[in-house]
């Protein structure tokens, strides 16, 4: 599944996490951000590779106001070593797919030209019995990842 979202700005596209997965072993350029908190990453567990950018964070639950900056200096940091970093592909993961929207859709906006949402997050949806990772997400079909 791949859907695409209309912004002024370009576009960003909602991925599978197979598709996710697929992207990061074939191109070198692409980065995993988890959008989650600090405390989800480390202790619910994240993709093995991601690097944790929180789009909102403890301990005043508020959007990162350095979000965007701080996706930057990481590519800067040593992933892109050619070319603009704004054409780098970057892949977000949350826990069910809306936070990475949010965020993906701000990284759009200020020029970002190869942003994707991983639908599913790392723990999908709730179930009828109000579990999660039993519908979808990343643990769900059972990609790599890794706990604190």
């Amino acid at each position: 599944m791949c859907t695409t979202l209309q912004d002024m700005s370009g576009k960003l596209q909602t991925i599978t996490c197979r598709k996710a997965w697929e992207i990061l072993q074939h191109n070198p350029r692409a980065v995993l951000v988890d959008v989650r908190s600090s405390m989800e990453y480390l202790f619910v567990g994240h993709p093995t590779g991601a690097i944790n950018i929180p789009w909102i964070d403890e301990p005043d639950w508020v959007i990162n106001p350095d979000f965007v900056r701080e996706v930057r200096k990481l590519l800067l940091g040593g992933k892109i070593e050619k070319g603009d970093i704004h054409s780098a592909p970057v892949l977000l993961i949350c826990r069910s797919g809306k936070r990475s929207l949010e965020a993906g859709a701000l990284l759009v906006k200020e020029g970002f030209t190869a942003v994707y949402n991983i639908d599913e997050g790392f723990e999908g949806e709730l179930d009828e019995h109000h579990h999660r990772s039993s519908l979808g997400g990343w643990r769900f079909h059972d990609l790599p990842w890794e706990q604190c």
